[in-house]
C-alpha cells in the first residue's frame, strides 16, 4: 500500500514537451476571462498575451535558468521561473491554476523556489518585479517576507510580448527578500 499523499505537490524542471501546457497555464492565470476565476488576474490592467511558446522555450533553454513545473496527482497546477543572477536569484512567471488559487499552493511553491535558489546557487536574495498597480499581489509578497524597494523600471509600452496596457501608469516594482 502506497503512503504517498495524493494532495502533495511534486516539482520538476520543464521540458520542451511542456511548452504548450505551460503557455495555457500562464495565460489562464493572468489574462482574459478565465483569469478572473483567481485573484492574480491582470485582465483589468492588460490585454493580449502574457507569454507565448517562444518565451517559455527561451526560459527553458537559458543557462542558469529553470522553469519549475508543479504537479499534483500528475496534473500541472502551477509553474515558476528561477534564474541565477550572481549573488541573487530572479523569481518570475509564477502561475497557479485560477481555480486553485487562495488554497495555500502559492506559499508552498514560493518556499520551494526560495529553497532551490539558496541550495542550488547559494543565492543570498530572491528578487522579482511586480506590476506596480497590483497592490493586492504586492501585499501577498510582503506578507511572505519580500520588501518593497520603491525601485521602478518602465513598463515596455509598445512591446506586445508583455501585453497591451489598458492604462498609462504601469511600471515594474522591484521586490527583494533575503534568503
Amino acid at each position: 500500500m502506497s503512503t504517498a499523499n495524493p494532495a502533495a505537490l511534486s516539482f520538476r524542471t520543464a521540458e520542451e514537451a511542456d511548452v504548450t501546457e505551460l503557455v495555457a497555464l500562464v495565460e489562464s492565470a493572468y489574462r482574459g476571462d478565465a483569469s478572473r476565476g483567481g485573484w492574480t488576474t491582470e485582465a483589468d490592467h492588460l490585454e493580449g498575451r502574457r507569454t507565448d511558446a517562444d518565451g517559455v522555450r527561451q526560459i527553458i533553454e537559458t543557462p542558469d535558468s529553470t522553469l519549475v513545473v508543479v504537479e499534483r496527482a500528475g496534473e500541472l497546477v502551477a509553474c515558476c521561473q528561477l534564474e541565477h543572477r550572481g549573488d541573487h536569484a530572479y523569481f518570475g512567471m509564477f502561475a497557479v491554476r485560477p481555480g486553485l488559487q487562495g488554497a495555500g499552493l502559492g506559499k508552498e511553491i514560493l518556499a520551494e523556489a526560495e529553497r532551490r535558489a539558496r541550495e542550488t546557487w547559494g543565492a543570498r536574495e530572491m528578487r522579482m518585479t511586480v506590476v506596480n498597480v497590483r497592490e493586492e499581489l504586492i501585499a501577498y509578497y510582503v506578507r511572505r517576507g519580500y520588501r518593497r524597494t520603491g525601485e521602478l523600471s518602465p513598463f515596455p509600452y509598445g512591446d506586445e510580448r508583455f501585453g497591451v496596457p489598458l492604462r498609462d501608469d504601469l511600471a515594474f516594482e522591484l521586490l527583494v527578500k533575503s534568503l
